[in-house]
C-alpha cells in the first residue's frame, strides 16, 4: 500500500485525485495539505504544512507555485519523495527543485499524462526515420481560452523529444508571419490555438512528398493528468534521491 500526502487536496485536481485513489486498493491518502479546509475529506487536512506529522511514503502536489518552496523544504526534512505537478515555477524555484532532488526523489514532468509521455518515446523513433527522409515537422497545440502561456509546455516538450534525436540541431519557429521566407528543412514549426474549453490537443505532423503522418493526443478531461500522478506516486515510493519524470514511470512498466 502506498501512503500519500495530498498537497493542494481541496483544489480541483486534489479532489479529482482523491476520488481516483478512493477506488484504488493499492494506494491511499493519509493526509491532505491546503490553505482552505472548507471541504470535508476522509483524511485529516492541515492548513499549515509544518504541522503535518502523518507518516507517509510520498507526496502528490497539485497546488500554487507560491507553496512549492515550503513543500520542498518539508519533503527534504521528512525525506519524502514528491510528485511535483505544480507549473509556473520561477527559475529560482526550478533551481531549488534540482537541489532538493539531490536529497530526496522528485518526479516532475511537463505533462503527467501517460499517453503524452508514451508519445515522447514514439516520436523519437519516428523522427529518426522520417526526418532524414525529408519529412517536415510541425506541431499544432490547442487549449482552452483561459490558458495564458503559448506555446504550451507540452508542445515544447514534444519538440524537445524530437530534437534530442538530432543533437538539438533543429530550430523552433513559432510565428511564420514574422519570417517571410521558404521553410527550412531543419526546423520544427509550433502553432498555438486558444478557444473554448479545450483541455489539451496536440498534433505532431510529419509532412513528406505525397504523404503525411500525424501523431495525435486528445485530453478529454483533466482526469488523465490525475491518473498519471497516481501512477507516478506508486512508482516513486521507496526511490532514492534523484530527478525523475513520467518517462521513467513508463520505462519501468515497459
Amino acid at each position: 500500500m502506498t501512503r500519500v500526502i495530498m498537497h493542494g487536496c481541496n483544489g480541483k485536481m486534489g479532489q479529482m485525485i482523491t476520488q481516483i485513489i478512493a477506488q484504488d486498493s493499492e494506494i491511499e491518502i493519509v493526509a491532505g495539505i491546503d490553505i482552505s479546509d472548507h471541504i470535508k475529506n476522509t483524511y485529516p487536512v492541515f492548513t499549515d504544512i509544518s504541522k503535518c506529522n502523518v507518516a507517509a511514503d510520498v507526496v502528490i502536489d497539485f497546488c500554487a507555485a507560491s507553496a512549492v518552496d515550503a513543500l520542498l523544504d518539508f519533503c527534504v526534512e521528512r525525506q519524502l519523495p514528491c510528485v511535483l505537478c505544480t507549473t509556473g515555477l520561477s527559475e529560482a524555484q526550478l533551481a531549488k527543485v534540482e537541489e532538493a532532488s539531490k536529497k530526496v526523489a522528485v518526479l516532475k514532468s511537463a505533462n503527467m499524462s501517460l499517453g503524452i509521455n508514451m508519445l515522447f518515446k514514439l516520436l523519437k523513433e519516428a523522427a529518426g526515420i522520417l526526418a532524414p527522409a525529408g519529412f517536415d515537422i510541425e506541431i499544432v497545440e490547442k487549449h482552452h481560452n483561459l490558458k495564458v502561456d503559448a506555446p504550451s509546455g507540452t508542445a515544447l516538450a514534444l519538440a524537445d523529444a524530437i530534437n534530442e534525436e538530432f543533437d538539438n540541431s533543429y530550430e523552433y519557429v513559432y510565428d511564420r508571419s514574422q519570417v517571410r521566407k521558404k521553410r527550412d528543412s531543419k526546423e520544427i514549426g509550433i502553432s498555438a490555438v486558444r478557444g473554448g474549453t479545450i483541455v489539451g490537443d496536440h498534433d505532431i505532423i510529419f509532412a513528406g512528398n505525397d504523404e503525411v503522418i500525424t501523431f495525435s493526443h486528445r485530453a478529454y478531461s483533466k482526469a488523465v493528468f490525475a491518473k498519471g500522478a497516481v501512477q507516478a506516486a506508486k512508482f516513486l515510493k521507496g526511490k532514492s534521491a534523484g530527478r525523475y519524470d513520467m518517462k521513467d514511470v513508463i520505462l519501468e512498466n515497459d
